[in-house]
């Protein structure tokens, strides 16, 4: 689904933030993107999206990243951002969830299909016609993963989705991640929430891959996440 090859880039000439970066992400799966602050996590995302260009190729299901590809490749992945409050800008969460299917000119009876069995899904029924300057971080974080499932995309984009939220609000982020289908790729600080949602971990460091595997077996080892600014997850303490 997702594929770079050998891709370098840099925000200031001499100064790489990724360095000769490969990685294939099959359809299907939930893929965490992990390492310290300044490591390179949400460039990644940037570059996928077209927002900005570096060297080597970035596929999304075939399609090469160009800027002549983009309207395509957007197409494909939804973006869920760090700060719901850069994303949800309509006056309430239905005018956002069909703010995309209506510019990609879906028909206004699809579209409205789509956000009714999106929301159903999620058990958001309640925040349809809720002003979005009304509900709380939490709502608005889950209504942010609403309005990009209602464009239908192929893959997700998350970065750090449960940043901010109280305990309860995190865990039904946690559990709507895990019950998404779509390919998922997701940056975050919070190691438990990447153990509980993703099989598989790339660790990044200083722009390249330090590790990539098995979510239970990158996770539980603390002499490779300390040697990249990591601990342990909070869950894994003291086992």
């Amino acid at each position: 689904m997702i594929e770079f090859q050998h891709v370098s880039f840099a925000y200031e000439k001499d100064r790489p933030v990724l360095r000769d970066l490969s990685f294939r992400i099959e359809r299907g799966e939930a893929v965490g993107l992990i390492g310290a602050n300044g490591a390179g996590k949400s460039t990644v995302m940037k570059l996928m999206l077209g927002l900005l260009q570096g060297e080597g190729r970035i596929l999304v299901d075939g399609t090469e990243v160009r800027r002549e590809t983009l309207g395509e490749v957007r197409k494909k992945l939804g973006f869920v951002l760090q700060n719901s409050d850069n994303q949800m800008f309509m006056p309430t969460v239905y005018e956002d969830m069909i703010f995309a299917p209506l510019n990609y000119m879906v028909s206004r009876e699809e579209t409205d299909a789509r956000v009714d069995a999106v929301l159903e899904r999620l058990h958001l029924e309640y925040l349809k016609h809720r002003h979005n300057h009304r509900i709380s971080g939490g709502e608005k974080r889950m209504a942010a993963i609403a309005t990009i499932l209602a464009m239908e995309p192929e893959a997700i984009l998350m970065d750090e989705p449960t940043s901010a939220l109280d305990p309860y609000n995190r865990r039904l982020v946690i559990n709507i991640i895990r019950e998404l289908e779509q390919t998922r790729l997701i940056t975050s600080h919070d190691l438990d929430m990447i153990l509980d949602t993703c099989g598989r971990v790339i660790l990044l460091s200083e722009g390249r891959i330090a590790a990539d595997g098995p979510a239970e077996e990158i996770l539980r080892d603390r002499e490779l996440l300390e040697k990249h600014r990591m601990e342990l997850p909070l869950s894994l303490m003291g086992r």
